[in-house]
């Protein structure tokens, strides 16, 4: 109750007195590839092409990040640039961006689009692509009860699509980062249906600062369903709210701490608001509460845990497998 009662005082002085910290020096890279930022429909006959004009522009922000010093982000960007990685956009520049693919997106039956919390940059991206391999081999490598044939195509995307906010920092109490990208968020989907036949079953798993940006994008997003996790609220009281027709569903484990963040919401007189509103896990909020276990922030997507089973089941649309919290 004391922490709930100080948070607005709190959250103002976070604002009137954002925390001070030194920028990181621009690290060059090349604009991103004229092929992925063109507005033509994405097709399966130009997805080669796509994922060929972003390896070759990775691999020419890995060697300009080398020549400024920074080993870090051209070892980063060099992993992306190998044959074996199938990138929908890649933007090297400043924190950096990349939506990548793991598996056959021009067949897939079922589609798992993962949208990252805080502190997800290119730096620290691998941690990200790590639970998106490890959604698509559960997804791969179903137990004999799934009701999903052996054969059936899937496909994972981590959707690093916009600038996350940092977890030590004034935007990530606010909604703003997640207003920049929501539309960001819409026209991917979009493009992502144009380019799958309408019967695919697309899902959103939604992470952390990563459910805000969902349930800002949720209104007219043609998603079948959208799982928030680890969620410190979505700026919606309901799920109502989201005026959204995918099921929704959220998830948090009792190792989360997450749990202590208090759902409130205040506007200011500047126009922001800060905080997200009704927990997603609580009755009022009305999503449907699956079995996390005991997973803690960070681990939703650990192969063999709960969390991992019922996010697979998700994607695969078995909603009556799902294992409730």
């Amino acid at each position: 109750m004391l922490l709930r009662a100080l948070l607005p005082t709190l959250l103002v002085t976070a604002i009137v007195l954002p925390l001070a910290g030194a920028a990181r020096p621009t690290i060059p890279a090349p604009a991103p590839a004229v092929l992925t930022t063109s507005p033509a429909p994405l097709t399966p006959a130009a997805l080669s092409s796509v994922y060929e004009a972003n390896r070759k522009n990775a691999a020419e922000a890995a060697r300009m990040a080398a020549a400024h010093g920074d080993t870090h982000r051209a070892a980063a960007d060099r992993a992306l640039a190998t044959p074996s990685r199938h990138l929908l956009a890649f933007d090297g520049r400043g924190n950096g961006q990349v939506t990548e693919v793991t598996g056959d997106l021009a067949h897939a039956r079922h589609i798992a689009v993962l949208v990252p919390g805080s502190d997800t940059t290119l730096d620290t991206y691998p941690r990200f692509h790590r639970a998106a391999a490890s959604l698509y081999t559960a997804l791969t490598h179903r137990p004999a009860t799934s009701r999903t044939p052996e054969n059936t195509p899937v496909a994972v995307i981590a959707w690093l699509g916009y600038d996350t906010p940092a977890t030590v920092s004034t935007t990530v109490t606010t909604t703003t980062r997640a207003d920049e990208a929501a539309p960001r968020l819409r026209a991917f989907v979009r493009r992502l249906r144009a380019a799958t036949p309408a019967t695919t079953h697309l899902t959103l798993l939604c992470h952390s600062y990563g459910s805000v940006v969902c349930g800002r994008a949720a209104p007219r997003l043609a998603v079948d369903d959208i799982a928030l996790i680890g969620s410190p609220g979505t700026g919606a009281d309901s799920t109502a709210a989201l005026h959204t027709r995918a099921r929704v569903w959220a998830a948090r484990g009792t190792a989360d701490w997450v749990a202590h963040v208090p759902h409130v919401r205040a506007g200011f007189g500047t126009g922001t608001t800060v905080g997200f509103g009704t927990d997603p896990v609580s009755t009022p909020f009305g999503a449907r509460v699956f079995d996390a276990a005991g997973t803690d922030h960070s681990g939703y997507f650990t192969p063999g845990s709960a969390s991992l089973a019922n996010l697979a089941r998700i994607t695969l649309g078995e909603t009556s497998e799902v294992t409730h919290a």
